[in-house]
């Protein structure tokens, strides 16, 4: 039986539709039926955000990589998206077999943050599952959550079966395991999640239940006796680079578009301010060699020009010094570049910024986190102004022009000066670090207001309000200079319902239910979210938000207090009053163990490696562009075909597809100069999304000939999807940029052969079709009778020709049904639509 979501209709009609046709490189699509244990791994935003997500990439290479399993992807939709299943009463799928989520086991749904809530609503309404657990029955899947929102998961806990806290990478295969006896004995539901609450690290939210006293919590009572708290689940070491050797490569281009490869997990700053700092402990590093091995192969399978170096302070992997060498010496040829997301004042050496800059300038952002070294002092940031002057003078000199800093708002015994010092300290690193650089200097300042977190010392402190926060952001934009600074900040709004769900408990749920009835939708983007949705829900509800932004006191029963982190509350409580004291905790890797309770010294233990530093001639400074001698240019033209889902590729999409299969092919490539180089491919006219076409092609420039133009296209094309096919390649003197004559087909199987040649013959009838366009809010008129050099009906089937003359405004067939043969724009997007051929032409004068 076929199971596929019919979804042809739809995808024409919305936006992005390439973040639905999966696809991607590297994706594992097992045989259905060969598989006992069916998951689908759910990230609960759009396919942008979700994959750039590490933790899924690594459970569903795990899963895939058994032999009795199969893990598919789906991602929240956008609301078109939405929309238009709802209306044709089709399921949300997975991307790998548009098999509808319900025919799954297990839906694995990533907890990333808290203003992803109501999309999980989303996700679970349109795969057609019961919203909460307790209305599902055996024929359900199980919903499953984890991630770094698993560890107060009490607002959302109503509507998930089991959330899993911690590391996912064991505790899945024993989910695994755990299924297949699952399905051979036919257990029912009940008794399944009373076997899954006996694997360390599984909470199960229906054997707990809160209770309250007015708006406070005074307990959560377990409900089976054997089971009355559950403990974080720690992997003890990173695993083997095996296992994520092959990343996916992403069709729409993600927010971090690039190979993640994960160098370490855990910290020992113990900032006190950070969730994840804490509940990721302990570090572990992976050995120099993983790390090689990892981005030989995975830069190797991805053809990805950018790695970067993923852990929660990158700058204090041991052995950075000696790590970045190896890399660049490695790729810098091949023009990839490394960049580090989160560096720590301190930690970012002028050894690995002139490692950085040897094939282009990633930038990066440093987190001094408050404006002065008291309140630093306070959250432990453990670094002082002397070390952020430094750091930003380091990047200056080395010929960096632009710096981002990140600040909170609203920490705990936080004054107005130490909201204005911000100012006073970016100014500092342009005026002092940046000297004699000129105009050149920007410093990027971002500001977000402070959210205290579970499991952190901050857990008991409260939150700033609205008001408050909006106040300080105007404060500052009225104080930064203009020239040379900019200012952005996090919506106080979307860090006001942040704050709300972090610390909440259970009623929450009601709340996340009557707001996404009332429509709230994506509340992580600003053009979506709305406050005034869930104003009005927490008021039916009766439900005040503003008392989930309170102090809590010591001695109060937090919502969270039956999931434990693994680090001792007496240590949290510790840390709370030295933060007032303004004491200083050391990292543990040098002042010694700061008994947090998370190591048993035997299993559970910080790993890191020797350190060792790395001695390197010093580097010219302030040098101003790449220089590469100039080599001669084999220019070849490629002429390929996009068929089927291909179509639904945007133009900047394929642009990145063809530089990353012409990387993984192995080809010659040359590069443009300067600080950013990049790929010197020429590609043809732009295709709209939703077109096929049997006609499209591109110039690459080679370093040296190709011996073998058949055994390149074969090899070119065994790095392309099935559906975008090479079928010609051909040396050329010089890269052309011609005008050209495209016949396009268009099948109108919804209208009868008559109308067809009536509408036919009354366009070729015309002696003109003037359309107005508006670009860049200006209106200009065009002409498009000019640029239809034919029009013939066969059949359903009609035959356009159209003249796209280079530098000169063209149409498109689209454009030419719509205005010229009076159909609907959405008729016009539905019709299948295929370019046949082309060929050149000279341009009018």
């Amino acid at each position: 039986m076929n199971k596929q979501v019919n979804i042809e209709q739809i995808l024409p009609l919305v936006r992005k539709p390439g973040r639905y046709i999966g696809g991607e490189l590297n994706a594992v699509d097992k045989t259905w039926e060969e598989e006992q244990v069916h998951f689908c791994l759910i990230f609960p935003d759009l396919y942008e955000i979700g994959m750039s997500h590490q933790g899924l990439q690594i459970l569903y290479h795990i899963l895939n990589q058994r032999s009795d399993a199969l893990a598919h992807r789906c991602f929240t939709p956008d609301v078109d998206m939405e929309a238009a299943l709802k209306a044709r009463r089709q399921p949300l799928f997975s991307l790998e077999q548009r098999r509808p989520l319900a025919d799954y086991d297990i839906l694995g749904i990533t907890l990333p943050y808290e203003l992803c809530f109501t999309n999980i609503l989303t996700v679970l309404d349109l795969a057609f599952i019961p919203l909460h657990a307790k209305d599902r029955n055996e024929q359900h899947p199980i919903i499953l959550g984890g991630g770094a929102a698993a560890f107060n998961p009490e607002p959302v806990a109503d509507f998930f079966d089991a959330i899993v806290l911690g590391d996912g990478e064991e505790i899945v295969e024993e989910l695994t395991e755990q299924f297949l006896q699952f399905k051979q004995q036919g257990q029912s539901r009940e008794e399944i999640l009373k076997q899954l609450s006996t694997l360390t690290g599984v909470y199960v939210p229906s054997f707990f239940q809160p209770q309250y006293n007015g708006s406070r919590i005074t307990s959560v009572e377990p409900l089976l006796p054997e089971y009355t708290s559950v403990m974080r689940r720690v992997l003890p070491e990173m695993q083997s680079p095996a296992l994520v050797s092959k990343p996916l490569v992403p069709i729409v281009k993600p927010i971090h578009d690039r190979l993640g490869i994960e160098i370490a997990r855990g910290c020992t700053r113990g900032c006190r301010f950070c969730q994840a700092g804490m509940t990721y402990r302990p570090v572990r590093e992976r050995s120099v060699d993983d790390i090689m091995e990892l981005a030989e192969a995975g830069i190797t399978n991805s053809g990805f020009d950018e790695l970067a170096l993923l852990s929660l302070s990158t700058g204090d992997y041991s052995c950075l010094g000696t790590l970045m060498t190896k890399l660049m010496d490695r790729f810098a040829d091949e023009y990839v570049s490394v960049s580090m997301p989160s560096m720590r004042v301190g930690t970012l050496t002028p050894v690995v910024m002139d490692q950085i800059k040897r094939v282009r300038k990633t930038g990066f952002t440093v987190a001094p986190e408050a404006g002065t070294d008291r309140l630093r002092e306070v959250i432990n940031k453990g670094i002082s102004e002397k070390d952020l002057m430094d750091t930003c003078q380091d990047a200056f000199a080395l010929g960096w022009n632009l710096i981002k800093f990140y600040f909170m708002i609203g920490l705990p015994t936080e004054t107005d000066e130490d909201v204005e010092a911000i100012v006073e300290l970016a100014r500092k690193a342009k005026l002092e670090a940046g000297q004699g650089r000129g105009g050149k200097v920007k410093i990027n300042v971002s500001i977000g207001t402070f959210v205290p977190k579970p499991h952190t010392p901050f857990q008991w402190e409260p939150q700033i309000s609205r008001e408050q926060s909006r106040a300080k952001i105007n404060r500052l934009k009225q104080i930064l200079p203009r020239k040379g600074f900019a200012l952005k900040w996090h919506e106080p709004e979307q860090s006001y319902l942040e704050g709300v769900f972090s610390r909440g408990d259970r009623r929450l749920a009601d709340l996340i239910l009557t707001a996404w009835q009332k429509g709230a939708r994506l509340d992580g983007w600003s053009e979506h979210f709305n406050l005034n949705q869930w104003q009005v829900a927490a008021d039916e509800c009766g439900i005040e938000m503003d008392t989930y932004l309170r102090e809590r006191t010591l001695d109060e029963i937090l919502p969270w207090d039956h999931l434990h982190s693994g680090v001792d509350r007496q240590f949290l409580e510790q840390e709370l009053a030295d933060a007032k004291k303004q004491l200083y905790t050391e990292d543990c890797r040098n002042g010694g163990c700061q008994q947090c309770g998370i190591c048993d010294f035997e299993t559970i233990k910080p790993r890191v490696n020797e350190k060792k530093e790395v001695s390197l001639p010093p580097a010219p400074l302030n040098r101003e562009k790449i220089v590469k001698p100039e080599r001669t240019a084999f220019v070849y033209r490629v002429s390929y075909s996009r068929m089927g889902d291909s179509r639904f590729y945007g133009h900047l999409e394929i642009l990145q597809l063809i530089f990353r299969a012409l990387h993984r092919a192995g080809l010659p490539v040359l590069f443009s100069q300067g600080y950013n180089p990049s790929p010197r491919v020429s590609f043809s006219q732009a295709l709209p999304v939703g077109i096929e076409s049997r006609a499209e092609y591109f110039y690459v420039e080679l370093g040296k000939p190709l011996s073998s133009l058949a055994q390149t296209i074969t090899n070119l094309d065994a790095q392309l999807p099935a559906t975008i096919t090479v079928t010609d390649i051909t040396l050329e003197k010089k890269v052309r940029q011609a005008s050209y004559c495209a016949m396009y087909k268009v099948t109108l199987d919804e209208f009868s052969e008559n109308e067809i040649q009536q509408q036919v013959i009354a366009f070729n009838a015309l002696d003109q079709l003037v359309i107005e366009r508006i670009r860049k809010k200006k209106r200009r008129q065009l002409d498009l009778r000019p640029l239809v050099a034919s029009m013939e009906a066969q059949g359903h089937d009609l035959f356009v020709e159209l003249l796209h003359y280079h530098g000169q405004a063209g149409t498109n067939p689209r454009e030419v049904l719509e205005h010229g043969l009076h159909l609907s724009p959405e008729q016009a997007l539905l019709v299948r639509i295929q370019k046949v051929e082309i060929r050149e032409i000279e341009t009018p004068a």
